[in-house]
């Protein structure tokens, strides 16, 4: 079957039953929210502190075939995954599903290997990197990758489509009662955001700590109520490490042109007032962005009702300045806005739903004005990937971009026209991950493009040409970054699925083949 991006689908992928996508604004089939949550009774004095790791797991009932899920809050950092990992090894359980909010580079242990042991047979996240993207493009674990985006997540777990058994939330605070945060201690690290809807329905919930404080911990960010066991341990990580590869400010000249253009297009808008709210993300462009925006505000004396997701430290620097009156934060990317929450009362940790879940009574993206997203890829169609390399590598993660795209009223993609001597824009992407109708704007250093079936295209288009911005067609974008590079070859793939591309609907917008051929460097052919 063909669905609405033009992708052709199988009906069933092994027990997984596919829903094409139709539309990005589609209405959610009403039905009572999943969970796995039991009723308990817990005697006054009591204490949830165990004696480690292999204690809490096996209390909590844990065994082959399960699935264990983790927050990806400590970023490259993470210490977490690889200790708690290490002793289902030791344990003897194999065959889990492991279903974290993403999967970064983590140095200290190497999540492929429990893949080749036989402990992970499935994996369900918004993202994959290095060693172990590259097994999966490989097809060597056993069934397919789901990838869901950061709102689609928690939509997937209160429908029931995504169970978890074991939830372990690394914090950086906690008392022995299973009150927790990452908002102090040692290694404080910010937002739990995107550990909310694992305490709220999991059927077991063990907080792992490394800094056991005095009942009742406070801040709290999620509750005893939620909480089943607590663990000690000496580390949970390095806070240094949670901005690795992405809240750095670039200083090349061809970004920095990207980044000015986009917030002359911004500044362009009749939105762009005092009220208006934006997510800019940590990418080197966006961090760029967000700098230029914060001039353009001063020189302007306008203020944003609010900024949203992942939050860096220039973020909080337009908030010192009064430039932003609230920051809902669901992610921190470095110390500076993870100790922000603390500090100031207008920065909030919030749930990963109220940021991004399309499919409650209401979240943050339903009203935000700006979105800022990157892309590896765009086609002339306007549909983005962000999750896959144009050599058929798994490198990258959905991220929170299918629902900025979708709930931003001007969704802008920041790429540049190529990448070394890859195209950037091309007739069609490898995979698709945002859908065209919900991208508005492109923008690379060789011109600007409107996407003529967005909602607000109109919109844009009028507010432009009033401001003197030049705009070009998508398909010149596309034939300039061909001319520089050639043709892209087509990347070889077998028959086989080894990733599933889920809308924040749950509908499929794409899957992903096996890779024919390892990584190298004829990807490319000159014309």
């Amino acid at each position: 079957m063909i669905n609405a991006v033009n992708r052709e689908l199988p009906e069933k992928i092994g027990e997984y039953k596919v829903r094409p996508y139709e539309q990005a604004y589609g209405e959610v089939e009403e039905k009572e929210i999943v969970t796995r949550r039991k009723m308990e009774h817990m005697l006054p004095g009591s204490s949830k502190l165990v004696s480690g790791l292999e204690e809490a797991i096996v209390k909590s009932g844990l065994k082959d075939g399960m699935t264990i899920s983790f927050h990806h809050c400590l970023r490259e950092g993470d210490q977490v995954v690889g200790k708690v990992l290490e002793t289902i090894r030791k344990l003897g359980i194999s065959h889990l599903r492991f279903a974290p909010s993403a999967v970064v580079n983590i140095r200290d242990t190497s999540i492929g290997d429990y893949v080749k042991d036989g402990i992970i047979s499935r994996i369900e996240a918004s993202g994959i990197r290095g060693e172990l993207g590259d097994a999966v493009s490989m097809g060597e674990l056993e069934n397919p990758v789901i990838f869901r985006p950061h709102g689609g997540r928690p939509r997937a777990i209160e429908a029931g489509e995504l169970q978890i058994d074991v939830a372990f939330i690394g914090a950086s605070a906690a008392d022995d009662y299973g009150n927790c945060t990452g908002l102090t201690g040692k290694n404080a690290f910010g937002s739990l955001g995107y550990a909310f809807a694992d305490a709220l329905h999991a059927a077991c919930v063990i907080v792992v700590t490394d800094e056991l404080v005095p009942y009742p911990c406070v801040p709290v960010s999620i509750s005893q109520q939620y909480v089943d066991y607590v663990v000690s341990v000496d580390s949970i990580g390095d806070p240094e490490k949670i901005s690795a590869g992405a809240a750095r400010l670039t200083k090349n000249p061809r970004d920095l042109m990207i980044a000015k253009t986009c917030v002359d297009v911004i500044a362009a808008s009749r939105r762009f007032q005092d009220g208006y709210s934006f997510q800019t993300g940590a990418g080197a462009i966006s961090i760029a962005v967000t700098k230029f925006l914060m001039e353009r505000a001063k020189e302007r004396g306008v203020t944003a009702s609010f900024a949203l997701g992942g939050i860096p430290a220039v973020i909080i620097d337009m908030y010192d300045e009064g430039l932003v009156r609230a920051v809902a934060c669901s992610q921190s990317f470095d110390s500076v806005a993870a100790r922000a929450i603390v500090s100031r009362p207008g920065v909030m940790e919030i749930d990963n739903a109220d940021y991004a879940n399309a499919y409650t009574k209401g979240g943050y993206l339903n009203r935000e004005d700006f979105g800022v997203l990157g892309a590896l890829e765009v086609d002339t169609d306007f549909n983005v990937n962000i999750l896959t390399g144009s050599d058929g590598r798994i490198m990258g993660g959905l991220g929170g971009g299918p629902d900025v795209a979708a709930g931003a009223q001007i969704s802008i993609v920041v790429l540049p026209i190529i990448r070394g001597r890859v195209p950037s824009v091309v007739k069609r992407v490898l995979t698709v991950c945002e859908p065209g109708e919900t991208i508005a704007v492109v923008i690379t250093e060789a011109g600007i493009a409107l996407n003529p079936r967005h909602k607000n295209y109109q919109e844009i288009k009028d507010d432009l040409a009033a401001g003197g911005i030049e705009t070009v067609s998508i398909e010149t974008l596309q034939k300039t970054a061909e001319r520089l590079t050639g043709v892209p070859r087509p990347v070889e793939v077998t028959d086989r699925i080894v990733g599933i591309v889920e809308y924040r609907d749950g509908t499929v917008l794409d899957v992903i083949r096996e890779k024919v051929q390892p990584w190298g460097d004829s990807v490319r052919k000159t014309r």
